[in-house]
């Protein structure tokens, strides 16, 4: 399997410690510098005939067999799937908070991560603000992630803006998904959970339409994912929201899920990173998820608390494998971090009051 795994990689992998991250203070030096605004920047691209790479009037692509691509989607896909079978940690949801999360666990080289994501497209809520806008806003100091992500946006005094949410997500996305340790299967559903001596040991899987058409079909068995964490970053309720903390309840593993409160959100934000943690041995919660196991208050159209709720979270995952963490102080620098990255080490389990 490990011959396997590395036919597809050969890039020399950096060491965690190199990878340094805005959740403990120390954000990488971005080459774009974040900017007030860019309505009075006037940007030009010019073009010479010269540099074109292609002659339109005249182009044609190599040959190949419709055989090809198919063995070359197959085999990748397969392999993909034997490596994964048994992994470090599983991110169930890719949206803000998961993609966090994965994005944090990435930078050490000997963690493998596998993120399951129900939907065709990842991303969750993340690719639009509030009501179907454009505008993504982030409270400070979670700013101090997007500079990491070299991330532009309209500084504000208490907050910063994000021209489209879309940025975001496919910033984080292509970084992310171009490190050799972390597979990303899309319209994969999470069906169940694999828990073992009351431990989450892993997650039962299924392609999402199958999921979705259980009673109109015969009886259609799921695969499964071994791992040694799982992080469910399920979202709110809703088809596929909150499942992971709803399943943890229907097998007697927690008392109840109470659901999100009503919107305030300046105890919002502050609630899910604090209340971010392992609910029961070997699953973390993470996102807006956290507010349905909590009760806490949904915060509405920011996204600066699903960001710093997915770095906790690879902290908490990171710090669960014995790995160096930003939570007990094993990596460099933490304790000197800022006051409000430090909030995001507290663990609590108190239910937040609206």
């Amino acid at each position: 399997m490990a011959t396997m795994a590395t036919t597809l990689t050969s890039s020399a992998k950096p060491t965690f410690l190199e990878n340094k991250s805005s959740f403990y203070g120390s954000p990488i030096l971005s080459h774009s510098q974040p900017i007030k605004s860019t309505s009075q920047q006037n940007f030009s691209i010019s073009m010479s005939a010269s540099t074109l790479p292609y002659n339109y009037d005249s182009f044609k692509f190599s040959p190949i067999k419709e055989s090809i691509v198919s063995r070359e989607m197959t085999r990748r896909y397969m392999t993909d799937m034997v490596t994964y079978a048994d992994t470090d940690v599983v991110v169930v949801g890719a949206g803000s908070a998961g993609l966090a999360c994965a994005y944090e666990l990435s930078k050490n080289p000997n963690i493998n991560v596998a993120i399951i994501e129900q939907s065709v497209s990842p991303g969750g809520g993340a690719w639009l603000g509030g009501q179907l806008f454009s505008a993504m806003i982030v409270r400070k100091p979670a700013h101090k992630f997007l500079d990491e992500l070299e991330i532009e946006y309209d500084e504000q005094d208490n907050y910063v803006v994000i021209k489209h949410a879309a940025l975001f997500t496919s910033t984080i996305m292509s970084k992310l998904l171009a490190r050799p340790n972390v597979k990303l299967f899309n319209a994969v559903a999470a069906e169940d959970l694999i828990v073992k001596e009351g431990r989450v040991a892993g997650v039962v899987t299924n392609w999402a339409l199958v999921s979705m058409n259980h009673d109109t079909q015969s009886c259609m068995d799921p695969n499964v994912m071994e791992s040694k964490v799982v992080v469910s970053s399920c979202g709110h309720d809703g088809p596929f929201g909150a499942t992971g903390v709803k399943r943890l309840k229907s097998i007697g593993m927690i008392d109840s899920v109470p659901g999100m409160k009503a919107l305030d959100m300046n105890t919002a934000e502050d609630a899910i990173v604090r209340l971010t943690r392992e609910v029961v041995p070997g699953m973390i919660v993470t996102g807006m998820e956290v507010a349905e196991i909590d009760g806490a208050p949904r915060m509405g159209p920011t996204f600066g608390a699903m960001m710093i709720s997915g770095l906790k979270a690879a902290h908490l995952a990171l710090r669960a494998l014995g790995e160096p963490n930003a939570l007990d102080g094993s990596i460099s620098g933490v304790r000197d971090a800022e006051p409000a990255f430090v909030l995001a080490s507290i663990e609590g389990e108190e239910t937040i009051d609206a």
